[in-house]
């Protein structure tokens, strides 16, 4: 008996140990094949419906619900995903940060996410994740809570008064 395995076996067997509703791209499966034979297997794989195109050069085992069915991938993973393939660092944006912290009532409506990389737009679906190049200095901490305290912080330009009460209300979260 033949003990040899497809490229596209190698493929899906690695799409079954991916954790559902995270994004990979498929430069993750290039150790299996060619980039030809690794596409056109994802391609395959995409038409029966093991995993979903999120975007291009996005792909994600998609989660059920059973309500509203298949289920989008977060955009912090996104943007994280598409931040790993450019090398670049990523982390939500000030407004977003100052929301989370309870600094300001305003949400935003779009996810804006600060990156080291080049600033670019993502679709996914009908929503549109923006990622928007900063200076490297500017992501220092990112990644850490501090960065995120740090980028809550600096959201706008503050009273004196105003930073007081803003740093009861990170030290209480």
């Amino acid at each position: 008996m033949n003990s040899t395995i497809t490229n596209a076996q190698q493929i899906r067997q690695r799409i079954q140990e991916l954790p559902i509703g995270e994004p990979c791209t498929p430069a993750a499966f290039l150790a299996c094949g060619t980039r030809a034979s690794v596409d056109q297997a994802l391609s395959r794989m995409v038409k029966t419906g093991a995993i979903t195109r999120v975007t291009r050069a996005l792909l994600v085992r998609p989660e059920m619900h059973r309500f509203v069915g298949k289920v989008k991938p977060a955009p912090i993973k996104v943007a994280e995903t598409i931040a790993k393939t450019t090398g670049s660092l990523v982390q939500v944006h000030s407004a977003e940060a100052a929301h989370q912290f309870g600094l300001t009532p305003q949400t935003p409506t779009q996810p804006v996410f600060s990156t080291s990389g080049p600033s670019k737009r993502i679709r996914v679906g009908k929503l549109e994740i923006r990622l928007q190049h900063v200076c490297q200095r500017k992501l220092a901490l990112a990644g850490r809570p501090a960065g995120l305290v740090k980028n809550a912080m600096t959201k706008d330009p503050m009273k004196p008064s105003l930073i007081k009460l803003q740093i009861k209300s990170v030290k209480a979260v």
